[in-house]
């Protein structure tokens, strides 16, 4: 049995590393989780391995805010020290400190 470890942690502001967008860690999956049509809808030269762990962001970029699912070899921590904007981090995390946010709903 493989040990996955995530890189980043709940509340942490990350960067993709090939796109324009950033985004807050609301949820963590061991390796991927999502369907496979998702998955093979990324073209092949890009598509990243699945036995690493995937995060879920709260993420935004200079149009849009929106969900995003990203593996972690797509994402390098935000270094700006900048507060995410999206409308929904109010329903999942409190005060933006030190670059992270503080959950303030209690997780299972």
């Amino acid at each position: 049995m493989q040990k996955t470890h995530a890189k980043y942690h709940l509340g942490q502001i990350v960067r993709h590393r090939k796109h324009p967008f950033r985004g807050v860690v609301f949820d963590v999956d061991a390796m991927f989780s999502n369907t496979e049509e998702w998955y093979q809808s990324i073209p092949e030269d890009s598509r990243p391995a699945k036995d690493q762990p995937f995060y879920h962001l709260l993420a935004e970029n200079d149009q849009s805010y929106y969900i995003a699912y990203v593996s972690e070899q797509n994402l390098v921590p935000d270094e700006t020290g900048e507060p995410v904007e999206h409308p929904d981090l109010s329903e999942i995390f409190g005060d933006f400190h030190g670059g992270f946010y503080q959950l303030q709903v209690e997780l299972n």
